[in-house]
């Protein structure tokens, strides 16, 4: 007995799908991967995020979108939901719905134990091959550990790495920092103390 092979869906069928599906799924070459919901950390981490980055951006060109906005890496078969992204000018989309970002400047991702070895390899690999890419940042939700990936003049990548809540995450290609008490205000005991 043979198994039946899966049929692989195109882009088309996996967008007309998506658009109309009650959760959120990521795609990649023909198949689609349900995203699990996020635990309390998770969420309080990225709306903290939100929060201070858009005090600090209102004023300029640059702004956020958070986890409904897909983002897809042109030119290749794969589709994603960031937990938070950051614009710079005018968005420019994949189609006339505007659902499926295509120049996002900043991404970021809080972590979580069933996603993180997706988030810094897989997911890394295919964000960093965005044009307009210029920061991916990774943030720990179990200790004040923050990990940003920044694409230099050169288009080498390199990593920095921020620890502690007396610490300030420096973003590198937008003009914003917030410390990193903010960001995990509400998450971990330790955030509340100076």
């Amino acid at each position: 007995m043979t198994a039946i092979p899966k049929r692989k869906l195109t882009v088309a069928e996996y967008l007309a799908v998506e658009r109309v599906a009650p959760f959120k799924s990521d795609f990649y070459d023909g198949e689609m991967f349900a995203m699990a919901g996020a635990k309390p950390a998770h969420n309080r981490i990225k709306d903290n995020l939100i929060g201070e980055l858009h005090a600090r951006l209102k004023d300029g060109p640059c702004f956020t979108m958070s986890s409904d906005m897909r983002v897809t890496v042109p030119g290749t078969p794969y589709y994603a939901y960031p937990d938070i992204v950051v614009v710079c000018g005018e968005p420019r989309f994949e189609d006339e719905e505007d659902d499926v970002l295509l120049n996002p400047k900043v991404i970021i991702e809080v972590l979580s134990p069933s996603t993180e070895g997706y988030d810094r390899g897989f997911k890394r690999q295919k964000y960093q091959q965005i044009e307009s890419m210029r920061e991916y940042v990774l943030v720990t939700p179990t200790e004040a550990v923050i990990e940003q990936h920044v694409r230099r003049e050169d288009g080498v990548w390199e990593t920095l790495t921020t620890e502690g809540f007396t610490s300030e995450l420096r973003f590198q290609s937008i003009p914003a920092s917030i410390p990193c008490s903010d960001i995990y205000a509400g998450v971990l005991p330790l955030a509340a103390t100076p």
